[in-house]
């Protein structure tokens, strides 16, 4: 009998998981094309938010409100996702990146953000705060992708015809796009400096994960001084498991705040 391979089974599971709405939906027009986002709360830091891989914003549904109600919450969905139009600009890394800082400028969003990223948006998330480590506080990865975690995929055995056919269908506009550039943006990831002297926390699925355990042991290693917390989870721990997600936050948000206050002492 043939296992459908992990990184197959979760566009599915996105595929059939309800949406579930943000409290407050907004948007902003950024470079002609409308952005649909949520920002709520007050206080700083702001808190990001980035959806992985064909997420909108509601995958923080469980989330968003918690976090609103002891800081700033952001969150929003990217080009070809959600209520926002689709961008004819490439899906790398970099672009996504850039694109999140005009919308965060354009929602009057001032830095520096605590950036949240789930699997590939937490690879969105390691790139930005190595590019732009002047506007991040501090960064959560959610069971984040790692900068290689498609390497040499295609050395592996092909799963069975049906399997493959599932994810053509489902890899298509943006998710595909989004997709082919992975590579890419983990190899921008990689030769960036690494983001240190900053909080980092990891969070790392246990259930369901059985092939890639030390490539995400090592996102731990690619941030000196992280801390990695491994949670009883598939991979969606911030629709399964919320509380672990806010309770990283809010210790997060609480750790800088006190540093902050102490600078100003």
């Amino acid at each position: 009998m043939h296992r459908v391979p992990r990184f197959l089974v979760v566009p599915v599971a996105l595929l059939l998981a309800g949406c579930a709405s943000l409290p407050v939906t907004q948007g902003v027009r950024i470079h002609d094309r409308w952005v649909e986002c949520a920002a709520l709360g007050h206080g700083s830091p702001v808190v990001v938010f980035e959806s992985g891989l064909g997420a909108d914003m509601t995958a923080w549904s469980k989330v968003f409100p918690a976090v609103a109600s002891f800081t700033t919450a952001f969150a929003y969905s990217r080009p070809g996702y959600g209520m926002s139009e689709t961008a004819a600009t490439a899906r790398t890394g970099r672009v996504v990146i850039e694109e999140l800082r005009s919308t965060l400028r354009a929602r009057g969003l001032e830095p520096p953000y605590v950036l949240v990223g789930h699997s590939l948006g937490g690879l969105y998330m390691q790139l930005y705060a190595r590019r732009h480590p002047e506007e991040v506080s501090g960064l959560v990865l959610v069971d984040s992708t790692h900068p290689t975690q498609f390497v040499g995929m295609e050395a592996l055995p092909q799963p069975p015809w049906w399997v493959r056919v599932g994810v053509s269908l489902y890899m298509t506009g943006t998710r595909g796009r989004e997709f082919k550039a992975i590579n890419r943006t983990g190899q921008d990831v990689l030769r960036a400096p690494t983001f240190t002297g900053k909080p980092v926390t990891v969070l790392s699925a246990r259930t369901g994960r059985t092939r890639d355990d030390e490539k995400r042991l090592d996102i731990a290693r690619l941030y000196p001084g992280s801390r990695q917390e491994w949670v009883d989870s598939p991979h969606n721990i911030q629709k399964s498991r919320p509380d672990v997600v806010i309770a990283a936050i809010r210790e997060m948000v609480e750790t800088l705040r006190q540093r902050e206050a102490q600078t100003a002492d």
